[in-house]
């Protein structure tokens, strides 16, 4: 009864309004009351909150915010897109292929899926409508690119999940690489295949000679170098997640004072978009908290975990449930709050039918991805609508062949899990 109470609460929170944050401290809060009495609430609330902000891998969300902060200000996104539609801007499509290329390259120093879609708006739209791009052909591409930015890393999706699991953050950033690259290529693939049953939806762009192709390359130095400071910290073993975030912000930095982009008031403004984003990221992650010890006081996953144990079905076929329910998820609610809310309660189902949690962890994050650019809520849709001022439903129309490709490689990943976990095992 206690539960359903508590559930009930939450529901009505969420369905009002109330940021998620709030909407799940109160209600925790409110079944702690029931359970213990106000001395027991007390008692947690007392040490909750610096439990909470004392774990060493919060450092790494601050970091990596700053990071993408300094990358937008250096304006690399620009270059990426320039050098990548110079390499493949030839083919039909080409620079809606490109638009996904530089997707992944921004996701590979930034972690933020709202900056990526805001800055692909803001370049590669205006460049493809000039073109005489379709618009729904160019809005869909555009949306579904910046999710990239929660997959590769650095990903705030993946360590919010580390961080909630207890899993290593390094595993799952490493083990983001090859399934970023697969939805890279399923976003370059659904382009071509789209071109090719409505050739009109996109010119063929112009040739480049080799020269032209080879000088575009000195573009992407910077974000190599960014990203060898980064992954390749991570992946050698020379850095932690933590300290690799640290150099991932100075080295973000120096880039941007090197292309004299840096400025007080940009500096300033980078410093105070960081902080506002990692203290609502805190109050969320303290609000799971207080929830979570009502979760586990109450033996809810454990009696959840019992109730799936006993089910006459394979674990393949109930995996398949639990990411159907996901996606739905995702069309209502924010992919950080879906995380925050559901994962203390189905890991422990997960681990108990044979599932690696890096595993589990990155297959989330890509079922997250669709949410982003669906409807009602498709956060990534209205950003790329505010920054183009096309209509919502034009892009939404533009991103629904990517979400079914986006739904195969979940399939893929199911099926073979080596795809995620093959890469974290060498490290």
């Amino acid at each position: 009864m206690t539960v359903a109470i508590v559930l009930a609460v939450l529901a009505f929170f969420l369905i009002v309004g109330l940021p998620v944050a709030l909407a799940m401290a109160v209600s925790g809060a409110t079944g702690l009351y029931m359970l213990g009495g106000m001395q027991f609430l007390t008692g947690i609330l007392r040490t909750s909150p610096l439990s909470t902000a004392n774990s060493y891998e919060i450092i790494t969300i601050p970091m990596f915010i700053l990071m993408a902060e300094f990358v937008i200000i250096s304006g690399v996104a620009n270059d990426l897109f320039r050098s990548a539609s110079i390499w493949v801007g030839r083919l039909r499509g080409g620079l809606a292929m490109a638009t996904a290329l530089a997707g992944a390259g921004f996701g590979a120093i930034s972690g933020s899926s709202t900056a990526a879609a805001a800055t692909l708006a803001s370049t590669s739209m205006p460049a493809m409508l000039r073109e005489g791009y379709d618009p729904k052909l160019a809005g869909g591409v555009v949306a579904i690119s910046g999710t990239l930015a929660m997959l590769i890393p650095p990903s705030i999706a993946l360590i919010l999940y580390g961080i909630i699991a207890d899993v290593s953050i390094g595993d799952l950033l490493i083990g983001g690489v090859i399934p970023g690259i697969i939805v890279t290529l399923a976003i370059i693939l659904t382009v071509a295949l789209l071109v090719r049953i409505e050739p009109g939806s996109a010119p063929a762009g112009r040739a480049y000679t080799m020269r032209e192709k080879i000088a575009s390359l000195a573009h992407v130095g910077p974000m190599l170098i960014l990203l060898i400071a980064v992954s390749g910290s991570i992946y050698s073993g020379m850095a932690t997640p933590t300290e690799a975030a640290g150099m991932g912000a100075f080295v973000a930095m120096a880039i941007a004072m090197w292309e004299r982009k840096l400025t007080l008031a940009g500096l300033w403004h980078a410093l105070r978009s960081t902080a506002q984003t990692s203290c609502m990221i805190l109050f969320i992650i303290l609000g799971a908290h207080v929830f979570g010890y009502f979760l586990t006081l109450s033996r809810v996953t454990n009696d959840l975990s019992m109730w799936v144990g006993g089910l006459d079905m394979s674990p393949t076929m109930i995996m398949i449930i639990i990411l159907i329910g996901y996606i739905i998820l995702g069309f209502f609610m924010d992919q950080v709050a879906i995380l925050i809310l559901t994962v203390p309660v189905m890991l422990p189902i997960v681990i108990q039918l044979g599932y690696d949690p890096v595993w589990f962890g990155v297959i989330v994050v890509v079922t997250a991805e669709v949410g982003m650019v669906t409807p009602p809520m498709g956060m990534n849709v209205f950003v790329v609508a505010r920054y183009t001022r096309r209509p919502l439903g034009e892009l939404f129309r533009g991103v629904m062949p990517h979400v079914w490709a986006h739904l195969i490689v979940i399939g893929l990943m199911l099926a073979f899990p080596a795809l995620i976990l093959w890469l974290p095992s060498t490290m």
